[in-house]
């Protein structure tokens, strides 16, 4: 067992055959010869994985030795049974190594198998049930990111007929899936149920019962009509997003300071800490934005100053990580990672910073909000928190004006 183990490490075939015994030798090797029994009871081979497996018969095939099929074809409790090779010629060396490189997350095949299915459905755009499902699965990254509980999730949007959702409940319950709904019409929502119910599916309703709530505290029933499908959605909130989306452009990266004051929101900060993209979910949202940059040795616009301090919000990121930030885009931009600028350099990136520190403390009115670790979406939560509690004076008094 000891000399199997010493081959494994110098990358040599271990013996292929199960049937070794004190006179076979591994073919392709003279030399060695091993003796399967002990005294006193017999050893048992160790058993390797799916993926080492593999290795293994890639190095017999190339060595000339004729691979068993019975060894090789012996099934792991863990990762399932070993396909077996169907001829031993030079292709399916090749063939090997790659299924072996392609499987780095573990053996693909049994991923798939073992893969759970969630099915989203809705008589909308799904927005709703999938960005649900997608915060819930945020707390099994632990599990999601190594493989150890794969998931798969299909999203079916704008499902308003009642043949189409049998269908795709029928379909989950043979791939033995979860179904998880929005269903705005009550009838659906109930057929739904039922059904899974009869084909005992797991399943979730994410809209109804948060309905019914409402409906209960407001004394009203609710209309049943899917939002956004059924109506038109050339309506007010419509036009404006576009018209939001439209300012939000021409407002990009300190364009049009005079503009200032028609802004619902005014963003602050050095160069790469999100701003563009925190202005543009925004403005998705329906709120016109503009940003103004913070750079060494140019001006902040006089008109950042007169405008109202309740829309303008300061944006602070770690230096090393704001550095790392800049020289990938540096790199994108095909500058290479011999050159280097100031954009880029640890030294400037603080002195940006510790510029970006002064003008926030001489502006106490404005809250600067920390975007290190934070998601486009987390960031614009922070704001659109605040912008509220500022616009409708209901802002709690804080120690520090850092969120």
């Amino acid at each position: 067992m000891a000399l199997l183990a010493a081959m494994q490490l110098q990358g040599r075939p271990p013996p292929i055959s199960s049937n070794l015994n004190s006179n076979s030798k591994p073919a392709g090797s003279d030399s060695v010869s091993l003796n399967a029994s002990k005294s006193g009871s017999e050893r048992k081979l160790r058993k390797f994985s799916s993926q080492l497996n593999r290795w293994n018969r890639a190095r017999t095939l190339r060595s000339g030795a004729k691979v068993d099929r019975t060894t090789n074809n012996v099934s792991n409790s863990t990762t399932g049974p070993m396909r077996p090779i169907e001829s031993s010629n030079r292709s399916d060396v090749s063939t090997l190594d790659s299924d072996v490189s392609s499987s780095t997350n573990g053996d693909n095949e049994t991923d798939m198998e073992a893969a759970k299915s969630i099915y989203i459905v809705s008589d909308g755009t799904g927005w709703t049930a999938e960005h649900a499902v997608n915060a819930a699965l945020g707390q099994f990254d632990y599990c999601l990111v190594d493989r150890g509980c794969p998931v798969n999730t299909h999203l079916y949007s704008g499902i308003e007929d009642g043949e189409k959702l049998m269908e795709i409940i029928k379909q989950a319950g043979r791939e033995g899936a979860m179904v998880i709904y929005t269903l705005a019409d009550p009838s659906m929502a109930e057929a739904a149920m039922r059904a899974c119910k009869l084909y005992c599916i797991p399943s979730l309703d994410i809209l109804g019962p948060i309905t019914d709530s409402i409906s209960s505290h407001l004394g009203t029933n609710p209309s049943g009509v899917p939002r956004g499908v059924t109506h038109s959605t050339l309506n007010e909130d419509y036009f404006k997003r576009i018209e939001a989306i439209e300012f939000t452009i021409k407002h990009d990266d300190g364009a049009l300071p005079e503009n200032l004051e028609k802004a619902d929101i005014v963003l602050v900060g050095v160069s790469r800490t999100g701003k563009t993209p925190l202005s543009s979910y925004l403005a998705q949202k329906g709120y016109k934005v503009s940003n103004v940059p913070i750079v060494n040795g140019v001006e902040l616009p006089k008109t950042l100053f007169e405008i109202d301090p309740r829309k303008v919000f300061g944006l602070m990121i770690n230096p090393v990580v704001l550095q790392g930030i800049r020289e990938a885009r540096a790199k994108s931009l095909g500058l290479g990672s011999s050159f280097k600028t100031k954009y880029s350099e640890l030294g400037s990136v603080k002195e940006e910073l510790e510029l970006a520190k002064r003008i926030f403390a001489e502006n106490p009115t404005w809250p600067v909000i920390e975007v290190t670790e934070s998601a486009i979406e987390e960031t614009a939560a922070v704001v659109l928190r605040l912008y509220d509690e500022r616009q409708s004076n209901r802002a709690m008094p804080r120690i520090s004006k850092s969120y």
